[in-house]
């Protein structure tokens, strides 16, 4: 049987109605939920770690690039085969696709959460966490890099997004799809996804900002941002990457402090591209030094600008980074 460890961080899946406020709050430890999933143990040798009982929102990107180093421990130095870990379905993408981008290892990681919490009849987070394990343990899930498992489908990190505020297929891949699926405890594939980017960081920078497009909007919070101290900012962009006039001039200050501008769309599905010239349209601001991101969404742009500045504070090789797939 293979070794698994899983780690417990917290999220609906660790959470209980509190008898006084009747509403959802952390309650159950990762021997609690163990307890409360039987037949488990007959899938791998599982061992625990209780990280935290964190709700989604509490997570941050240090306690995210923390929980990376402890999964290349697991696996390098203990021997495990495979790591879980429960989280907070509000910011379990990102605390994965932080992983995904920092983990070299061929040895499955898998994030798994639940949608309902332990004291509503459905409770997802049993059937959710055994299909997370079965696919930590099957032999297809090596290098394929940081995987979410949810609602009996298998995602990419680098894909998945949360879609609902409150269905169990809430993790939706927008543009590609699962890739794969649990039946009746097999795993199965779709395709031969591998891991597509590592990069090589020791640490993040964590001011790095977010910036949503509307119609009419001017250059204020981009100007807000730079005198604050970020090191860094994401623009969700209109349709295929292109922004207000009046933000352009925002963007030429950040540049103008060395303040890398990343673009993404702000629609569900797609990739950016400078193909439109006019003023505030992708081709005007890519020849000022805006990077494109590609189809990142702008929380999951944010996360890779993090981790891309723990490497280098290079216009030129963020640019690479987010263009090239270098690494």
């Amino acid at each position: 049987m293979k070794k698994i460890i899983i780690i417990f961080t917290g999220g609906t899946i660790a959470m209980k109605e509190s008898e006084t406020t009747h509403a959802a709050v952390p309650g159950l430890t990762g021997d609690d939920i163990i307890k409360l999933t039987p037949g488990i143990e007959k899938i791998a040798n599982i061992d625990f770690l209780n990280y935290g009982m964190l709700p989604g929102p509490h997570m941050t990107p240090e306690k995210m690039f923390e929980l990376s180093k402890i999964i290349k421990s697991k696996v390098t130095s203990e021997g495990y085969d495979g790591v879980v870990i429960t989280h907070g379905t509000d910011s379990l993408e990102e605390t994965a696709y932080l992983v995904d981008l920092t983990y070299k290892y061929p040895n499955p990681v898998v994030f798994v959460g639940s949608m309902k919490n332990s004291s509503q009849f459905g409770w997802d987070g049993p059937t959710n966490l055994i299909d997370a394990v079965n696919t930590a343990a099957s032999d297809e899930a090596y290098n394929r890099g940081v995987m979410v498992v949810m609602n009996n489908e298998i995602h990419a990190a680098s894909q998945v997004t949360k879609t609902n505020t409150h269905t169990l297929d809430t993790f939706k891949s927008m543009d590609f799809g699962p890739i794969g699926f649990v039946d009746n405890n097999k795993v199965y594939f779709y395709y031969s996804y591998t891991k597509s980017q590592y990069i090589p960081v020791e640490k993040i920078n964590s001011q790095v900002d977010i910036i949503k497009c509307g119609c009419g909007m001017d250059d204020r919070l981009i100007r807000f941002c730079v005198d604050s101290g970020t090191q860094g900012i994401v623009i969700e962009g209109m349709g295929r990457g292109n922004i207000p006039p009046k933000m352009v001039s925002g963007v030429e200050y950040a540049l103008s402090k060395n303040i890398p501008v990343v673009l993404v769309s702000r629609c569900l599905m797609g990739k950016v591209l400078d193909d439109y010239g006019y003023e505030g349209a992708g081709r005007e601001l890519t020849q000022k030094g805006v990077i494109l991101g590609d189809n990142l969404n702008g929380h999951k742009a944010r996360i890779k600008l993090m981790v891309a500045l723990g490497y280098t504070n290079s216009i030129c090789e963020l640019k690479d980074i987010f263009e090239k797939n270098y690494y």
